[in-house]
């Protein structure tokens, strides 16, 4: 029998894990659990990718990156947000679940520890300690909508404290934090000397404001890695490409880590990304219009459901609700809706202990798939 190294031979799998392998188990199951929408890929992007591998995109690109594509970014990120991102402060990765493992193998040393605001995405927590930090979490509560406080993060703090892993707009809770709000953080992380990871993959769907990148507040750049993705965005999950913006050093770093890796980012997938860019308008427009309908429509529904409650949703297509006041747990309400309702739901719990007495909701259906699930679940508990 080969065995396993010790650290992994206790390995519990997590509950978007598991929900993924529950993606079929009925033709009747509506399956709002993991973050993989019913959207393709726009036929340009798809159509003008394929040729490109026609014309030879096949290969290896740069370590870092194709370079049309790296220059692409500098000048979306230009005209977009007024940023100037040198491409050779650009990675391009597999997916920004790569890319933040890579940036914390750069940057942890054994026993570092890790803010990470809480509800949090399930994988940060295995990132962080199979890189041998240790996480920290720090809770955000309901009553402000998630959003993080300074005050929380400073009860969390101590002399071990390296890194601050920033998820905004945020999975699973939707909370998008305003400039005032990252403004404090910012300071609070050059107060203590603080790195911080800012994943900002669903940036595209900041709904009632506009989204504000970390490297736009004065102080962030020289202290913050940027993890961004094509996946949400661009309706391009499956082709798994992202990347990293970060100071020189430490993007060399990562790359020379990612050389024992996977070398490159796929070739057609970064073609892909670029073409992505081209339609960048077009895509998201239409994409944030969709996404907005379908979680204010769930927004909606949630409240004649009894026992369910929802704040109003800021961003992203997921929204954490409330199930407190049916007197069940986080787990026995996600088994009851998938056992008497066929409706798939994430427990809060897979986002960190302060989620019980939650559920994920992910609006990866249309709206009458949505309709169709809450029916079921409005019958389910009057």
């Amino acid at each position: 029998m080969i065995k396993l190294a010790k650290q992994y031979q206790d390995t519990i799998s997590s509950a978007m894990g598991n929900a993924a392998t529950l993606s079929g188990p009925a033709d009747n199951l509506i399956n709002l659990s993991i973050g993989d929408p019913d959207q393709i890929t726009y036929e340009d992007v798809i159509s003008s990718a394929m040729m490109d591998a026609k014309d030879g995109h096949t290969k290896y690109t740069h370590a870092l990156g194709d370079p049309e594509l790296r220059n692409a970014l500098h000048d979306h990120f230009k005209t977009g947000y007024g940023l100037s991102i040198p491409i050779h402060e650009m990675l391009m990765v597999v997916g920004a679940c790569h890319g933040m493992y890579l940036a914390l193998k750069a940057l942890l040393n054994p026993g570092d520890e890790v803010l990470v605001p809480e509800p949090y995405f399930t994988p940060y927590l295995q990132q962080v300690t199979h890189n041998q930090g240790i996480v920290v979490p720090v809770p955000t509560e309901a009553s402000n909508g998630f959003h993080l406080t300074v005050e929380a993060l400073e009860s969390a703090l101590t002399d071990k404290t390296k890194i601050l892993i920033l998820n905004n707009p945020n999975n699973p809770t939707g909370a998008s934090l305003t400039k005032e709000e990252l403004t404090q953080i910012v300071s609070f992380a050059q107060k203590n000397n603080l790195i911080i990871l800012s994943d900002e993959v669903y940036r595209g769907f900041s709904f009632d404001k506009a989204f504000t990148p970390l490297y736009q507040i004065e102080g962030a750049r020289e202290r913050t890695l940027v993890l961004g993705s094509f996946s949400k965005d661009y309706a391009m999950t499956g082709w798994r490409i992202g990347y990293v913006f970060g100071p020189e050093h430490v993007i060399d770093c990562m790359r020379e880590l990612n050389e024992g890796i996977c070398f490159t980012a796929p070739s057609i997938s970064q073609r892909a990304a670029l073409h992505a860019l081209t339609h960048h308008e077009a895509i998201l427009d239409d994409l944030r219009k969709e996404y907005q309908a379908r979680v204010n429509y769930v927004h909606e529904r949630v409240q004649s459901v009894p026992g369910m409650s929802l704040h109003k949703p800021e961003a992203t297509f997921y929204l954490f609700a409330s199930i407190k006041e049916t007197g069940l747990s986080s787990d026995a309400f996600c088994e009851k809706a998938l056992k008497e309702a066929q409706v798939l739901f994430l427990p809060g719990t897979a986002f960190g202990a302060s989620g019980e007495g939650f559920v994920r909701i992910a609006c990866t259906v249309d709206i009458p798939k949505l309709k169709e699930a809450f029916d079921r679940l409005e019958t389910l508990l009057y």
